[in-house]
């Protein structure tokens, strides 16, 4: 199996599992908190960003960089992406009328494929010159 296939399918993987989280802290702070749609998954994405670092960090690419070099990379790209999926939930949600989870799953589509390619072109690239 081609390399980048196989890291894709691994991300994509350890991504499921941090969705799982992202999903179970939006549906508790909108089912029992209260809170509107979009901070729930604001706050669920952030807390499962942590997560999703260290799975791909040790599973996923294999980095060798420094936590020092990788995490801030990985902070950039997260941000970046939660900025992305608070918008496309704000346009599911409030422009387009769609039921919240219906949006949640549409932008969470769009954002792996977002995620996976800064992740594998820029965070955790393998400097080749070493």
């Amino acid at each position: 199996m081609p390399d980048l296939i196989r890291k894709f399918i691994g991300f994509a993987g350890t991504g499921a599992i941090a969705t799982g989280i992202q999903y179970l802290i939006l549906i508790g702070l909108r089912e029992l908190g209260g809170l509107s749609a979009v901070l729930a998954s604001a706050i669920g994405y952030g807390l499962a960003a942590i997560a999703n670092y260290l799975m791909k960090y040790h599973w996923v690419f294999a980095s060798d960089q420094q936590h020092r070099h990788a995490a801030p990379k990985y902070a950039l790209v997260s941000l970046s992406g939660l900025a992305l999926n608070t918008a496309l939930m704000h346009l599911g949600t409030s422009l387009l009328g769609l039921y919240y989870l219906l949006s949640q799953v549409i932008t969470t589509g769009l954002v792996l494929v977002w995620n996976f390619t800064a992740n594998h072109l820029w965070t955790f690239r393998v400097n080749s010159q070493r």
